[in-house]
């Protein structure tokens, strides 16, 4: 098994959790959307903080700019993107919201080896458009308003600052910590934000229906995609990892399909299977130069012992 095979299992698991939110929100759909993302993103923290404190993880301090990033990636990655999803439900239809999100693995592709100071793989940001295209075909070109469509790039914004904004912090806290720590920041957030727009009428209990739904959303939607996610993001880096994005719109047709919501057509199927291309060329990378450069050192240490002297300057290369 190579070595992305688990990452790469782990970040289509976590796309794939994500798509089947589609079909469970419908379950929820009469109760008050910022308070019950609330509820939804205390429970996942809840579990991830648990999980964190039992597996007893080294003690990590968080300096000035890892809570200002932790707050960012709270604020835009889990607040400010339902909030612009929600807003954006109003003024487009599903479909076109759904196409502009869709976008996320081009932009991971071009903005994600930028913020590590490198140039864009050629063959990832070709595989990442034909995986928006799959998830734009799969989706529909539906339509909306100009108010709708930046709502939607918001959205988008949120969505894309998730994966990025995490990835210096990775390193220092791993992933189990940095899904539990904007999980919980988000929820004075949305509950602030639910009081604001909905008043506090918006915090009631849920019914056990919905209470079922919240349940499912809080651990495998959020708690377990979360960090399957960010381990994948970690070992993958953003341009490959953001190529499992466009497997959402294929987790939400196999859910619809599953429970009976809705049929599969022509255009979800041409989708899905133009995503599974596109993460596959993706993933098949040629070597790096490196790599290359490695094997072509263990020809050359394989000879007599005088020929096995490696200048010092190469060995630094």
């Amino acid at each position: 098994m190579s070595s992305s095979a688990v990452p790469a299992a782990g970040a289509a698991a976590a796309m794939l959790l994500v798509g089947t939110s589609t079909a469970v929100s419908a379950t929820i759909a009469d109760y008050p959307v910022f308070s019950g993302q609330a509820l939804r993103y205390a429970l996942a923290a809840a579990i991830l903080l648990a999980v964190v404190r039992h597996r007893r993880l080294p003690r990590t301090g968080l300096t000035l700019r890892d809570v200002l990033l932790l707050l960012a990636l709270a604020a835009t990655g889990l607040a400010g993107f339902n909030i612009f999803l929600v807003e954006a439900t109003r003024h487009a239809s599903p479909a076109m919201i759904g196409t502009v999100v869709g976008a996320i693995p081009i932009v991971l592709a071009l903005v994600g080896p930028l913020t590590e100071r490198r140039r864009p793989a050629a063959r990832t940001v070709g595989a990442a458009a034909v995986v928006t295209l799959g998830a734009a075909v799969a989706a529909g070109f539906g339509g909306g308003s100009l108010h709708g469509v930046l709502l939607s790039l918001g959205a988008l914004v949120g969505e894309v600052a998730f994966s990025l904004l995490a990835l210096p912090l990775l390193p220092k806290l791993g992933p189990m910590r940095v899904a539990a720590y904007p999980a919980a920041l988000a929820v004075p957030m949305l509950l602030a934000a639910s009081i604001v727009l909905d008043g506090t009428s918006s915090l009631r209990l849920p019914t056990p229906t919905e209470a079922a739904a919240f349940g499912y959303l809080g651990v495998l939607v959020t708690a377990t995609a979360f960090f399957l996610w960010y381990d994948a993001l970690r070992r993958l880096g953003a341009a490959r990892a953001g190529l499992f994005a466009g497997l959402v719109p294929v987790g939400a047709l196999v859910t619809t399909v599953a429970l009976g919501l809705g049929e599969a057509g022509l255009a979800d199927v041409a989708g899905a299977l133009l995503v599974a291309a596109g993460v596959l060329i993706g993933l098949r990378q040629p070597a790096p130069t490196g790599v290359a450069e490695g094997a072509g050192r263990r020809v050359w240490q394989s000879r007599t012992e005088d020929e096995r002297r490696v200048p010092e300057s190469f060995e630094r290369q």
